[in-house]
This record gives structure tokens, sequence and C-alpha cells, in this order.
């Protein structure tokens, strides 16, 4: 009769081991999971995406043309090269633009 009958082993002590190895195991992975958590997103990137980089450019190289031409108009005597500087401003950004949307992602 005992020999029809399975045998029932007790755990062994590898076995034990093997189970506290694994404990700590899945222990230590969720502590470096909790110690790595990244944030929701990084200012520095997305403040530093071509989205920003476009609409910098957009509203700062028309003004900044337009500045230079009233120096100009100052500095000369006369009056409307503000408009054709804004105009190049204009031209400028939208080659920037293109410049920016050739270049590949990062």
């Amino acid at each position: 009769m005992a020999e029809n009958e399975p045998e029932e082993d007790p755990k062994s002590p590898q076995d034990a081991r093997l189970a506290s190895l694994d404990e700590r195991l899945r222990q230590a992975q969720a502590d470096e999971a909790a110690r790595t958590v990244q944030p929701h997103w990084n200012a520095t990137g997305f403040f530093s995406s071509s989205a920003w980089r476009v609409l910098s450019v957009l509203i700062g190289y028309p003004p900044g043309a337009a500045l230079i031409g009233l120096a100009i108009d100052y500095l000369a005597g006369t009056n409307g090269i503000w408009v054709v500087m804004l105009f190049v401003g204009f031209g400028a950004a939208i080659w920037e633009v293109w410049k920016i949307s050739q270049q590949k992602p990062r």
C-alpha cells in the first residue's frame, strides 16, 4: 500500500531558499521602480520641443526686425523702413520654421 501512494515531499530547503530569493527579487524590483519614478513631463524637454521653437520664432522675428527698422528710420531720418523690415522678419521667421520642420525629431 505504501508503494501505490504518491510521496508527499515537504518543501526541501532548496525550494524555501528559491522562494525567499524570488520574494527578495520582487521586493528589490518594486523598490527600484518606486525610486526611479519618472515625472509626467520634463519641463526642460517640454519647452525645448520644436513647437515652442516655432512659436518663439514666429513671435520674435517680426517685432525684432521691425525694431531694427525703427532704429534705421530714426538714424536715417526716413519713414517706412520699419515696415519693410517687418516683412523681412516675417520672411526670416518662415525660413526658420522651414528649417525646423526639416530637422529630425530628437
